[in-house]
């Protein structure tokens, strides 16, 4: 199988430990121009449940090859305890083009370890967290050799918990994940995606997931990706802000003067250090 690349060069790639919008694209339809055309933070290549059981060691391959043939991107992969997981993890293991790979219905820090290891060591494992049990061992994963990054499989939570899709219900395993990646030292976590499209959902859901402190969000489709960069990310005021509050630091000779000088000079330089690395990436 021959796959016609795009070869025009991307935009400098926004670091994937900041990376705001994570682009799911089943690797039945893998498009090379659409991965590499793509505004998404980070594309990921589905193995997982966009595939049908009878199809995955054919599209696993297909995946494989445009890995070997120039493309890059994530590639979730079927989870540790699946039939699946050997096969993907080495046929994967030191492909050019795989950026790090999303390890699906994690449950165990072993998980993550263990896929980190078979990939090499130095692959980066982001743990989608998608049940109840997950939620119960997210500082554990988080502190896992290997885990780069924790994301939330919000779909398959509900199913597993038979919770809402509101956001009540869903905030108390958002920020279980949010405290679980402090506590790992880890970057901040990644939401599930808005199942129901339209800008007004996408954009409320995408404010709710940044107010608890998640970082970024799985999309499901390309017109959700600008909307969750544009939440994601700080905004006009913030950064005018940021820069005006460092400024005056500067001038009154960098020396602290009451209590509330740390906490906003680190929120400053988070914030203009995020948005270098946005403007950076167009």
């Amino acid at each position: 199988m021959t796959m016609q690349l795009d070869t025009t060069p991307r935009a400098t790639r926004v670091p994937p430990e900041v990376a705001r919008s994570w682009l799911l694209l089943s690797a039945a339809r893998l498009d090379a121009v659409a991965v590499a055309g793509s505004s998404a933070d980070a594309v990921v290549i589905d193995l997982e449940d966009a595939i049908d059981a009878s199809r995955k060691e054919v599209e696993r391959e297909r995946v494989a090859r445009f890995l070997e043939s120039g493309g890059e991107a994530w590639v979730r992969v079927n989870d540790r305890t699946s039939a699946f997981w050997s096969g993907d993890v080495e046929r994967l293991r030191g492909l050019p083009g795989l950026l790090g790979v999303v390890l699906a219905k994690t449950e165990e820090a072993a998980h993550v370890t263990e896929t980190a290891e078979r990939l090499g060591g130095s692959t980066p494992v982001v743990a989608l967290i998608e049940s109840a049990l997950g939620i119960e061992n997210a500082a554990l994963i988080a502190r896992a050799p290997g885990a780069f990054r924790l994301a939330f499989g919000s779909g398959d939570y509900r199913r597993d918990t038979g919770v809402a899709n509101s956001e009540a219900a869903l905030a108390y395993p958002r920020s279980r994940l949010v405290v679980a990646s402090r506590v790992g030292g880890l970057p901040g976590p990644i939401d599930g995606p808005s199942v129901v499209d339209g800008a007004p959902i996408v954009t409320e859901q995408s404010r709710s997931a940044a107010a608890l402190g998640l970082t970024g969000r799985l999309c499901l489709r390309e017109t959700q990706v600008g909307i969750v960069n544009e939440v994601m990310a700080p905004s006009a005021e913030d950064v005018s802000w940021a820069a005006g509050f460092l400024g005056e630091f500067e001038e009154a000779g960098g020396v602290v003067r009451d209590g509330s000088d740390l906490p906003r000079l680190g929120r400053a330089e988070k914030i203009l250090r995020l948005d270098r690395a946005f403007s950076a990436a167009g």
